[in-house]
């Protein structure tokens, strides 16, 4: 019998219990006396995060934050901030948890611990040919016969302009006008963070989309904790540890990159 996501995440729970004799420290105290573990994310980057139809978030982090909740027995009170905020809010006390879609870089690192990573995400292509589907490189995309849509000002448009300088670059307010050229066959492919073209590819199952098995570039993306504070730090890395081997983490991806019956409760 295949395990629920519940039932994988009770399984957890049972190998952990909270802290017991060590001092805790400032964020893991406060978790404990207040029983609630505030996790800080935008509610912008579906299917990570993002809002439903009524107002309400939903989506990957959402329920990993919700089993890590369940896992240390307190509430889970979700913080929805501009993305460019979280760290700031993490550092000021203001949240525990970062739980975004947060890339772990050189540069965040500096300012917080990361647990995981839980997920590996990147650049990657989507596309309606089956040929550029199976690209593995960079190479095969600098084209000076393909034309390239992105986001206009993103991080995805200056990987385009550095990596595939002869592709004519076609840049767009949102990733929705990318995707609605390709599919009109105005492009030839969506240039975009790996969420965004499988989103698409869930979105439009009528529309022959296609995007890649690996992104171009790996990026994993972690959990943010305030860097002074082991003892949290310890707790979470050992759920995580937990989550990935009994499952809960592996069910997580394939409920939220694999099924696309969440797309429905999208605004």
């Amino acid at each position: 019998m295949i395990k629920t996501i519940k039932q994988l995440l009770l399984g957890a729970t049972i190998a952990f219990t909270l802290i017991g004799g060590a001092q805790a420290g400032e964020a893991l105290q406060r978790i404990i006396d207040f029983k609630t573990l505030k996790v800080g994310m935008s509610a912008d980057q579906p299917p990570m995060t993002t809002l439903n139809r009524q107002g309400g978030v939903m989506g990957l982090d959402v329920d990993l934050a919700r089993g890590l909740a369940r896992a240390m027995r307190v509430q889970l009170d979700i913080k929805v901030l501009p993305f460019g905020d979280l760290l700031t809010a993490l550092e000021k006390g203001e949240i525990d948890l970062v739980m975004s879609n947060m890339s772990i870089t050189p540069e965040r690192s500096e300012k917080a611990y990361f647990a995981g990573p839980y997920m590996m995400t990147g650049k990657s292509i989507l596309t309606r040919s089956s040929v550029l589907a199976q690209v593995e490189s960079t190479g095969a995309i600098n084209r000076a016969d393909l034309k390239i849509a992105a986001i206009a000002n993103s991080t995805s448009a200056t990987f385009a302009q550095e990596n595939t300088p002869e592709a004519e670059l076609i840049t767009t307010a949102t990733s929705d006008e990318a995707v609605a050229l390709l599919i009109a066959g105005k492009v030839d492919a969506v240039l975009a963070d790996m969420a965004v073209c499988k989103l698409a590819v869930l979105r439009n199952p009528e529309s022959g989309l296609v995007t890649l098995k690996k992104p171009l570039t790996m990026e994993p993306v972690g959990i943010a904790i305030k860097a002074d504070d082991r003892q949290l730090q310890n707790l979470i890395d050992n759920f995580m540890d937990a989550f990935g081997k009994t499952g809960v983490l592996s069910q997580l991806r394939k409920k939220w990159f694999e099924n696309g019956d969440w797309v429905a409760a999208l605004p």
